[in-house]
């Protein structure tokens, strides 16, 4: 009996072999914890070097949810929130993680999960005008994702007018990078991670859905931004003893270009599923051209193909009609997409 297909995310296999392998040949050697390992600092002179920015701090987190709370509290004060588009995943798959920490997500809306940078600066003047604003919420930085929550991408002339105003008006700007390698491998894709080091007062470079078995690096390109991250890291329940596992995983990845190749087949995989999702007359809700796709299918089909394939629900677009997510990855198999196509 053939396996059910599944299509419903890009975290559902292991890691890369390169990485078990080198995880394998390290396995009883006993180094530093927390991270003072030599593998460890490896990595971090690696991202420091595909970053072009040689004095920016890393650190090595265990998963998205605690990186984005860790980071977003440690750079706010206590009266303050952070802007976000309302698909954001800071505002709709963390469990009220920044809200438990103390600061509003102060949402706006999105178009194909983007915000602009004439929002932004709308809000800051909308704060600064407002004669009632100690009573408020005073926002303290601007929340991205690359690619966002609808695989959409930031360019680089978006990213640059974001920074802009961002800097102008004192704010941070941080960017989610839980899919980073999705983005960078991705054709249409002018934005680098230098690009992205120059840009950004904060960022993190995604593991878990890239490639490791877990973990996050995060990366503030000018040093000493957060006095005692370290401590609050720990403090956020995301520090490994064994730090040298993290370590270990993003030093492979960032050998010989790893992450930025490893995004390729995902890319290669959806590029095909979407092409034969249009020549078979299917709708596609957002114009996504990295590794998600986002089809529109009437209730009772994606009823049916339920039962053989396994894609992420969205939202209910009408009485009828469905959105359903087909995630690939970089382990996705041609195979595996041969029979998506087929089924479809």
């Amino acid at each position: 009996m053939d396996q059910k297909l599944s299509f419903s995310s890009d975290y559902m296999e292991g890691a890369h072999p390169a990485i078990l392998s080198r995880l394998l040949e390290t396995n009883m050697e006993k180094t530093a914890g927390y991270g003072f390992d030599e593998y460890s600092e490896s990595a971090r002179e690696k991202i420091r070097t595909a970053c072009c920015e040689p004095r920016a701090d890393v650190f090595f987190l265990v998963g998205g949810t605690q990186t984005n709370a860790t980071v977003i509290t440690s750079m706010l004060q206590p009266w303050q929130g952070v802007i976000a588009a309302k698909t954001g995943h800071i505002s709709t798959h963390e469990a009220g993680a920044i809200e438990a920490g103390g600061h509003k997500v102060l949402t706006l809306e999105q178009q194909n999960g983007k915000i602009t940078a004439q929002q932004i600066s709308e809000v800051m003047d909308a704060y600064r005008l407002d004669e009632n604003r100690e009573h408020t919420v005073m926002p303290g930085m601007v929340y991205i994702s690359q690619p966002t929550e609808y695989g959409t991408l930031y360019s680089l002339e978006e990213l640059t007018a974001i920074s802009r105003v961002c800097r102008e008006t004192g704010i941070a700007l941080y960017m989610d990078g839980a899919r980073l390698a999705y983005a960078l491998a991705c054709g249409t894709n002018d934005v680098s991670l230098p690009d992205i080091a120059r840009l950004c007062d904060a960022f993190y470079i995604g593991g878990t859905k890239c490639g490791t078995l877990f973990g996050e690096a995060v990366v503030f390109p000018k040093p000493d931004t957060v006095p005692h991250f370290f401590t609050l890291i720990k403090q956020h329940g995301a520090l490994l003893a064994k730090g040298r596992i993290a370590g270990i995983q993003f030093d492979t990845l960032f050998t010989d270009g790893l992450y930025e190749e490893i995004g390729r087949n995902a890319i290669d995989a959806a590029d095909r599923i979407r092409r034969a999702l249009e020549e078979k007359g299917y709708a596609q809700a957002f114009p996504s051209p990295t590794n998600q796709i986002f089809v529109i299918l009437e209730k009772k089909k994606a009823s049916a193909l339920s039962g053989i394939v396994e894609m992420g629900f969205w939202e209910n677009l009408d009485e009828d009609h469905t959105i359903m997510r087909i995630a690939t990855s970089w382990a996705t198999r041609p195979e595996d997409v041969d029979r998506l196509i087929s089924l479809l």
